[in-house]
């Protein structure tokens, strides 16, 4: 990623432009995890710029770094449809100290990766959403131990509460890993709510691109929707997809590797959860 100034040469530039996102076209598919490790792997580029800002274009709000447009590896203006958004990624670029690491700019990459990728590929990425729906955390449930029962149904029923009182879903719970298939109306209404995301008032491709990260890191496409609607805050819905994580610690105590890991997918969750809440235009409602 660069500004508009050309650099045919400079290492730094190319590696933060390959850094921050995929291919254009590629649907997001991001792993905060190996992001970091292949981070570590190779030294960071220097910081190049002076200041960072958001500041008006056309009919969206660009990243200017030194007073040039920025622009994603697409070559791509980085432009965000709100102000708010806008200040928050060239935030995230102001507190870049010498060198750049990109794995310190998760709302870099989720803006990347809607604007090369998801706005291109916005079907797919809304089925993808949706099919986590067919086979949601929240619906698998553990039939034993009795404590790790009731964690769970404690967690996830004001879950299946929401998807059937806000969304329409009313989805089947079973007890094991084995697949249950959800009635097709349950399946619509999820469908329906996540394309609701996608709609140009509630963020469109940047909405729907942090509702993709959350799904993902969750492994719920229900909890995601409840931080889209409210109806969670990010933290409840992180708790939520680690309950059963959560009793294992409990029993046996806390790995390390496993805590660091669960720290630094955090950072993309919270992201993510804040650039979905950043996008919406000023007085538009939830979903």
């Amino acid at each position: 990623m660069s500004s508009d100034e050309k650099l045919p040469g400079d290492p730094a530039r190319k590696t933060i432009r390959d850094d921050l996102a995929r291919a254009p076209g590629e649907i997001i598919a991001i792993d905060p995890v190996e992001m970091a490790r292949r981070d570590l792997k190779k030294s960071l580029p220097r910081r190049f710029y002076s200041h960072a800002a958001a500041a008006p274009q056309e009919d969206a709000f660009a990243l200017l770094l030194d007073g040039r447009p920025a622009r994603t590896p697409a070559r791509n203006p980085l432009a965000l449809p709100t102000l708010e958004s806008a200040e928050a990624i060239a935030a995230e670029w102001e507190r870049q100290q010498e060198l750049i690491d990109p794995g310190q700019m998760p709302l870099t990459r989720i803006a990347n990766s809607a604007i090369d990728g998801v706005a291109r590929e916005m079907e797919a990425t809304i089925a993808d959403i949706a099919q986590f729906g067919g086979s949601d955390l929240v619906c698998y449930r553990a039939g034993e131990p009795e404590a790790l029962a009731q964690a769970e149904a404690a967690a996830w029923d004001p879950v299946l509460d929401f998807a059937r009182e806000t969304l329409g879903a009313r989805l089947i719970c079973a007890q094991g890993v084995n697949y249950v298939a959800q009635p097709e109306p349950a399946r619509g209404a999820v469908l329906q709510a996540v394309r609701d995301i996608a709609r140009p008032e509630a963020g469109g491709a940047f909405a729907l691109a942090a509702l993709h990260v959350m799904t993902s890191l969750t492994g719920s496409a229900l909890l995601a929707l409840a931080v889209a609607h409210g109806a969670l805050t990010p933290h409840e819905a992180w708790a939520a997809a680690h309950v059963d994580e959560d009793y294992q610690t409990q029993l046996w105590g806390a790995d390390e590797a496993a805590h660091a890991r669960r720290a630094r997918r955090w950072s993309e969750m919270e992201a993510a959860a804040l650039l979905l809440r950043a996008v919406r235009p000023p007085n538009s409602p939830r979903p």
